[in-house]
């Protein structure tokens, strides 16, 4: 890239940039691109929620949050493993589309891995009796007492281990938005095929 062009108008620049914002989202908790709207369903299906960005590989083209098992979105991806991700930061002015195919890992290598990493706060999420959305008769977090104001140990955190869920979103296609006062950028990266495009905003 020459000193008269700005990074938005390089393919290599921005691809840089969408990854240091990702990679960034993992450690930086105040990182809008922390939490993406993650959508998944089939035809008359489709469903979307906040996750929380738990890795970015860019390796591997993969990015990855947690999930409890028993959670409505397993059923979806198990019935349809493509969904995609919406990132949005406003002081970027960026937005950044992913198509994903999605892996459910559970009680395998990864999760372990990931699990042990977990914190005793973010363990809680996966201590509730009944899955995420399960009716209930009156308000409720979904935990004993005991559970809801974190009187529980480590060791007693482990039971939650049997609902954590790892996805892993293998990254088919990046579409990126860059809104500038000048006039505005678009691309799209498809790295099925490695292929590059500039698109009309």
């Amino acid at each position: 890239m020459t000193d008269t062009v700005p990074y938005y108008e390089d393919f290599t620049e921005i691809k840089k940039k969408i990854w240091s914002m990702l990679t960034n989202a993992v450690k930086d908790r105040g990182s809008p691109f922390r939490i993406p709207v993650f959508i998944c369903g089939s035809q008359n299906d489709f469903d979307g929620r906040i996750v929380v960005l738990r890795k970015s590989d860019e390796a591997n083209n993969l990015v990855q949050y947690h999930s409890d098992i028993r959670s409505d979105k397993i059923t979806k991806l198990k019935a349809n493993k493509n969904a995609a991700m919406l990132f949005y930061d406003k002081e970027e002015k960026i937005q950044v589309r992913l198509k994903v195919e999605c892996i459910v890992n559970h009680d395998n290598e990864i999760t372990k891995a990931s699990w042990l990493k977990t914190g005793h706060m973010s363990r809680k999420c996966y201590l509730v009796d009944n899955g995420p959305g399960a009716e209930s008769d009156n308000p409720t977090s979904g935990l004993k007492p005991e559970l809801d104001n974190f009187e529980y140990t480590m060791e007693q955190s482990e039971k939650g281990y049997k609902n954590f869920t790892v996805i892993q979103c293998k990254i088919k296609s990046i579409e990126w938005l860059y809104l500038a006062a000048k006039g505005h950028r678009r691309a799209k990266f498809d790295l099925e095929n490695n292929k590059e495009h500039w698109l009309v905003p």
